[in-house]
C-alpha cells in the first residue's frame, strides 16, 4: 500500500486522537479518556503556544491516518547540543513489516539532520516489547545499556 508521510497540521485532530487511543489499547490500557478530551489534549499539545511536542503521521490513499510518529526537541543533549526525543512510533496492525516503520524512522532522522545544533535521535521501547525491539535490531540500532527511566504523576509532590 502506498503511504504518505507529513508533518500533522490541525486538520489531523481528531483521527489523531482516534489513533491515540488505538495506541492506547494496543498497550492494553482500559482507561480510556473521554474522546473530546483527547482531542483537546491532541490539538495543545501540537498547535498550543508555544507547542510542547510534533509529530509526522502516516496517510493512506483514503487520506485515513493509519500511523505516527511523535516527537520534541530536548536540550541539552551531548554538551550544549539538543536532540530528537522520538516518544511514539505507531503503525496501525495491517501496515506493519511493510516498511512504514522504517521510512518513519529514516524521516525523523533526516528532520534531526536537517535542525541545527541536533546531534542525535533517541527514544525508548519497554524490555517486554520484543516485537518493537527486533524491529530496531533489524535497522541497525543497538540497545543503549546505561540509563534507568524513573516517573511520576504530575500531581505528586
Amino acid at each position: 500500500m502506498t503511504v504518505t508521510i507529513r508533518p500533522a497540521d490541525k486538520q489531523d485532530i481528531a483521527a489523531l486522537a482516534e489513533l491515540i487511543e488505538e495506541i492506547e489499547r494496543f498497550y492494553g490500557s482500559a482507561d480510556i479518556q473521554p474522546a473530546e478530551e483527547r482531542r483537546a489534549q491532541v490539538e495543545e499539545a501540537l498547535f498550543g503556544s508555544p507547542p510542547i511536542a510534533s509529530a509526522l503521521v502516516v496517510e493512506d490513499t483514503t487520506g485515513d491516518l493509519v500511523g505516527l510518529a511523535a516527537y520534541s526537541f530536548l536540550w541539552p543533549a551531548a554538551g550544549s547540543s539538543h536532540s530528537l526525543f522520538l516518544k511514539e512510533l505507531y503503525v496501525r496492525d495491517t501496515l506493519r513489516r511493510q516498511g512504514v516503520g522504517t521510512r518513519l524512522m529514516n524521516e525523523l532522522r533526516a528532520l534531526a539532520a536537517a535542525r541545527p545544533g541536533c546531534s542525535r535521535v533517541e527514544w525508548m521501547t519497554d524490555r517486554d516489547n520484543p516485537r518493537a525491539r527486533s524491529f530496531y535490531r533489524r535497522l541497525g540500532f543497538t540497545e543503549f545499556n546505561g540509563k534507568i527511566v524513573y516517573r511520576v504523576d504530575a500531581g505528586m509532590a
